[in-house]
């Protein structure tokens, strides 16, 4: 005689959280901002390949993909807050000359950070006056913006062990670290 299994009454054990396998999300993407100028897109390379939810992309991306499978297109909206942040008004600075090396050559655009630390700010340089003061910025580029994907499903796929191991996905032929 078979017995049935039942989880009825057997709480006892499933205690502590259900493990799942992260999932790699490969699509291909296009990014415009609010008035439809196109920012970056994956047109004439490879599909993005990435493991969700290990902040690889912005949150708002991140959150909207695991629920699209193959084959589908669509256009997420992702606000500031998701996205590369709001403005943070304490990183826009304004410098004396003399603060920066007096051999640097200081041109407008320029990036540069001001510590080796992980997630250190990077700052652009954004204007420099005639009186030595040099405007610079560390917020990211597109921060305070609101972002528009156009992105189209590729793949959806259980992530493999050795990309769990890395904590991020593989492109088809492996990777190189």
């Amino acid at each position: 005689m078979k017995r049935k299994l039942s989880c009825q009454g057997r709480g006892e054990f499933f205690k502590g959280p259900i493990m799942s396998i992260p999932t790699v999300a490969v699509f291909h993407y296009s990014l415009k901002d609010k008035d439809g100028n196109l920012i970056d897109d994956s047109k004439g390379r490879d599909p993005l390949h990435v493991m969700l939810g290990k902040g690889h992309i912005v949150k708002g991306l991140d959150e909207a993909l695991p629920n699209m499978k193959a084959g589908v297109k669509k256009t997420i909206t992702v606000s500031p807050e998701d996205g590369y942040g709001v403005v943070d008004e304490s990183l826009r600075l304004k410098v004396p000359r003399d603060q920066f090396p007096p051999d640097a050559d200081i041109q407008l655009k320029m990036q540069f950070q001001t510590s080796q630390e992980p997630g250190a700010p990077l700052f652009t340089v954004m204007h420099i006056d005639e009186d030595g003061l040099i405007y610079i910025d560390g917020n990211h580029p597109l921060a305070g913006h609101e972002l528009h994907f156009d992105v189209e499903i590729v793949e959806m796929r259980p992530a493999d062990p050795e990309e769990i191991a890395h904590g991020h996905a593989h492109a088809p032929g492996g990777h190189d670290h």
